[in-house]
């Protein structure tokens, strides 16, 4: 069956996903850093690090589909999305700025430090990825040409994470006279969030100036005719939606999951694995291999067996893969820390895992755009925003969600803080790889069975195109 698609340069589709390289940072440092900075570097408590995560999350619930709904009403010269597009890039740069600036305070100021600009953070990025992702539909209307279309902010997006990563390991965080463990070196810290906050900056104006005139040009026909979600209960309603729920349960638990791998892997690759600095180095380069595979098979996986069933199948292939070196070390089946084979091999594993989850999460924005289209053919009303804050705030939840079982997870275990690797007791070491890979394994099944329950298809959705065709002809 033939992707009813308008026609979208590659420029378009570069400079579009350009601008994720801002989401790409934060949620990087939010997933990779942010924990281990608080509770090793600054010393608060892991588990109030956590609890501080996920009241801002609660407290962003509430903020997101305000941000979609204005955005959706928003009526000007520069268009619908694209004032909030400009309008967010100082505070984005400044909130990330002094989030990883505390004070010299107690553990009570601390928390609240980190409660109110976590919450700064969360709001800046809402202001700019709501209406972004909100445009999507407004790119393309071809059901496989939106995931062709997402993959570009997933490349940038984890190609800018990915890189902050190893700026940080081989140039930011490095050893010194003063901190002899360049995880510990808190001036490492200050000199990553301002190089953060100029190129988030950066990315956000740089897309908004380029997709500027395609959205206001040649998609104003998408304002013609069509009411929004005007009121509170109007804008519920579309957040109550069967299908999109349905599409954010399937989300939350697959994504969970890369949560908890970004959260810990700063903890188990040196406790675990025993690999140090040029070791965390290599891995956060290599990383950058799995998201060119997702990049590159992504579409070909769709245009196959479907977005929902794809997601399915990559959910459940990156649990298995990401856990297994950790159930084959249980029982002495796994190269052994120091060994020839151990970093080729866990490498191997975890690239793959990390690919497959990528394609998770383009294939889950994808489907957002389809559960746009439905809503507009079944109630005729646009409400992109707030579809896409509902899929935003998804997303923002895999990173809280994930810290938060990290924290809890280190904070079970009793890791220490300031902990050196290979100077942990080992039965502590142990716990934190059983429990990690037991969690993640029973978060990935249900993620993939959630999938199976979502009711679109590409069937659906041409058969959509095709009516909406018909009817206009006839008018």
């Amino acid at each position: 069956m033939s992707d009813r698609t308008g026609s979208l340069s590659t420029k378009t589709r570069i400079l579009y996903g350009f601008g994720s390289v801002a989401y790409g940072i934060k949620d990087n440092g939010f997933s990779s850093f942010l924990l281990f900075y608080y509770n090793q570097v600054i010393g608060l408590r892991a588990d109030l690090v956590s609890l501080a995560i996920a009241l801002a999350l609660v407290i962003d619930a509430f903020v997101d589909p305000l941000i979609g709904r204005m955005t959706d009403r928003t009526r000007t010269r520069l268009g619908r999305r694209h004032p909030w597009l400009y309008a967010s890039a100082v505070p984005i740069a400044l909130s990330w700025l002094l989030l990883w600036n505390p004070p010299q305070a107690s553990e009570t100021v601390l928390f609240f430090y980190l409660l109110g600009f976590a919450i700064l953070v969360r709001v800046s990025l809402s202001l700019n990825e709501v209406p972004a992702l909100a445009m999507l539909p407004e790119l393309s209307s071809g059901y496989h040409d939106r995931t062709n279309i997402t993959r570009y902010r997933y490349l940038f997006g984890w190609g800018a994470g990915l890189t902050i990563m190893a700026l940080n390991y081989r140039i930011f965080l490095t050893p010194n006279d003063e901190y002899s463990v360049g995880l510990l070196n808190r001036d490492g810290y200050l000199t990553y969030a301002l190089f953060g906050a100029g190129a988030m900056a950066f990315a956000v104006l740089v897309a908004a100036s380029g997709t500027h005139k395609r959205i206001i040009g040649a998609y104003r026909r998408f304002d013609i005719g069509l009411e929004t979600s005007e009121t509170f209960k109007q804008m519920l309603e579309a957040l109550s939606f069967k299908p999109f729920l349905l599409l954010l349960f399937a989300g939350v638990f697959a994504f969970t999951n890369q949560g908890i791998v970004f959260a810990l892997n700063t903890y188990l690759l040196p406790h675990v694995w025993g690999l140090d600095q040029n070791g965390l180095f290599l891995f956060s380069l290599l990383l950058f291999i799995a998201a060119i595979l997702a990049f590159l098979s992504v579409n070909s996986i769709s245009l196959r067996f479907g977005k929902a069933p794809s997601a399915c199948v990559c959910t459940l292939i990156a649990a298995t893969l990401g856990t297994s070196p950790y159930w084959l070390r249980l029982v002495d089946l796994f190269p052994a820390p120091g060994t020839p084979m151990l970093i080729p091999v866990l490498f191997t594993i975890l690239i793959l895992a990390t690919a497959s989850s990528i394609c998770v999460m383009i294939l889950t924005t994808s489907l957002m755009a389809d559960v746009t289209d439905v809503y507009t053919h079944q109630y005729g009303k646009r409400s992109e925003g707030v579809f896409a804050s509902g899929v935003w705030f998804m997303q923002k939840t895999v990173g809280a969600l994930g810290i938060l079982f990290a924290g809890l997870i280190i904070s079970g275990v009793q890791l220490p803080k300031g902990a050196t690797p290979g100077e942990v007791d080992m039965a502590i070491v142990d716990d934190m790889a059983l429990i990690y890979a037991s969690i993640t394994v029973v978060i990935g099944l249900i993620g993939a069975w959630a999938f199976t329950l979502f009711p679109l298809s590409h069937a659906d959705h041409e058969e959509r195109l095709l009516q909406a065709e018909i009817s206009t002809a006839e008018k």
